[in-house]
């Protein structure tokens, strides 16, 4: 399949002073699924020792009672994973789970540490053995190596020698530790169910375990979780928030609550948004399900025209499957996708996607449509074009894959095949946010907070050393014959 969103990032759960931690840590993956599928695991405590079930694949593939009941404890740390950094193999899955001088230690995180080839290199000059090729892995090390007697301040003194995004849960045998970023990149939200604290990246794991959602962690903030009760710190210099909004666009689930704000709130904002600077006459709105129902609800809305579910999502999709052997012509999308041809049979639609990165799936969705009977197609985008790589926590292709970072607006109309396309500006896109200056917007202006530390001229072999490994469906670069 190509790679036509970018990818989502993590998502991390914990749970202190709880009977039933292990099972609430994995009914709160299970709810943060669609944050990472590639691995999931669970590390519990039981005040002395840690218990760890860890394995690729979905949460529903690797759990079950059996493995729930070895996860002891009133304790637990979980993590699902798309990998940012290092390969998708068992040795980079997380919780990261390890002894050392001081007891057991287990570390989930979401997030990219732009420094962790420098940091790395450092401690390997040092005699550090590193098991794995994901940067959180160099968290531990730093930990382990501090002189600092509380854990506390080991894990201060680790985190102030890193650089970029990362919300971060650390467990011991007794004690939870709850980290997010100076800027805050990531979500990464506090709850309560009875006298046990919970944590999540998104509050959509609170509401499937009846937890209540307290307040989001803050950027900068250190919050230490123990049997005394919790306690919070600020260590780390101010920075300016800079929440990556692509979590509104397309990362968090429409139920959650981030940044302040309802998901679906803001996501449908950008429709409305869209159909105001972009408007177009037509006879219905139709979402690419899933990313671009909310803002296709909003873009109707506001238009007044007809919104239709015009194309079904297959969701049962795993993550092989297999093909006829006589080649069936965009297999890859055709079984994940399916236009229902009485709704556009004859119609003129405006086709609603919350943003294109290739542009490969959505040329071949244009296609799926206009083979269903539609009389004119129309694009509309939620999102400002997408010309930069981000560095702090999303999987991306580098910059010379993202359409928009080559071509213009009229270059891609003609590639999609359709009779217009448009964006969301820029100023359409802060508006619907309340001009708040709290946004990431780097993927679109290149504006990065955080400067990436590499030596000019090598911005593009680091762009690709986090690009995804998947090349578009017929093994090629998109290229636009003009």
């Amino acid at each position: 399949m190509s790679l036509d969103k970018f990818k989502e990032e993590c998502a991390i759960f914990a749970v202190h002073n709880h009977t039933e931690a292990a099972n609430l840590t994995y009914l709160g993956l299970y709810a943060q699924q669609h944050r990472g599928q590639e691995s999931s695991g669970i590390v519990s405590s039981d005040g002395v020792r840690h218990y760890a079930e860890i394995g690729l694949g979905r949460v529903s593939e690797i759990f079950n009672e059996d493995k729930i009941s070895r996860l002891k404890g009133l304790s637990a740390i979980g993590h699902n994973r798309y990998s940012t950094q290092g390969e998708t193999q068992i040795r980079n899955a997380q919780p990261f789970a390890i002894e050392y001088s001081h007891g057991p230690l287990a570390l989930a995180h979401n997030g990219n540490l732009i420094n962790a080839s420098a940091v790395r290199e450092k401690l390997e000059r040092e005699g550090s053995i590193f098991r794995s090729t994901n940067d959180s892995e160099i968290v531990i090390h730093l930990i382990a190596k501090s002189r600092e007697p509380r854990l506390k301040d080991r894990v201060i003194e680790a985190l102030s020698q890193v650089e970029g995004a990362y919300s971060m849960t650390i467990m011991s045998q007794d004690e939870l530790i709850i980290a997010r970023d100076p800027n805050g990149f990531r979500p990464l939200s506090m709850g309560r169910l009875g006298v046990a604290y919970i944590f999540a990246s998104e509050t959509c794991a609170f509401d499937l375990i009846d937890a209540k959602f307290v307040r989001e962690v803050e950027p900068g903030e250190v919050v230490v979780v123990n049997d005394e009760g919790l306690t919070s710190y600020f260590p780390f210099e101010k920075a300016p928030k800079k929440h990556c909004v692509f979590e509104f666009i397309y990362f968090a689930r429409p139920d959650s609550l981030i940044f302040g704000s309802g998901v679906h709130h803001v996501r449908k904002a950008f429709g409305k948004r869209l159909a105001k600077e972009l408007p177009v006459e037509a006879d219905c709105v139709i979402p690419v399900p899933d990313s671009g129902v909310v803002a296709a609800q909003g873009y109707a809305e506001e238009a007044g025209i007809p919104f239709e579910t015009g194309i079904i999502r297959n969701h049962y999709v795993g993550r092989t499957f297999i093909e006829p052997l006589q080649s069936i012509r965009h297999f890859g999308v055709k079984i994940k996708h399916n236009p229902i041809r009485e709704l556009i049979e004859g119609k003129r639609v405006v086709l609603v996607d919350d943003s294109i990165v290739r542009g490969t799936t959505s040329r071949k969705l244009v296609k799926m449509v206009r083979d269903a009977g539609a009389k004119e197609v129309h694009m509309r985008i939620s999102s400002p074009p997408t010309t930069h790589s981000c560095f702090y926590g999303i999987d991306t292709p580098a910059r010379a894959e993202l359409i928009a970072a080559t071509y213009s607006v009229e270059d891609i109309k003609g590639f999609l095949g359709v009779e217009s396309l448009a964006y969301l500006s820029m100023e359409g896109m802060m508006g619907a946010l309340n001009e708040s200056p709290d946004f990431c917007v780097a993927c679109f202006d290149g504006c990065y907070p955080i400067p990436v530390p590499v030596a000019e001229g090598q911005m593009e072999l680091l762009e690709k050393s986090l690009a995804d490994a998947n090349a578009p469906d017929d093994g090629k670069q998109t290229v636009i014959i003009k």
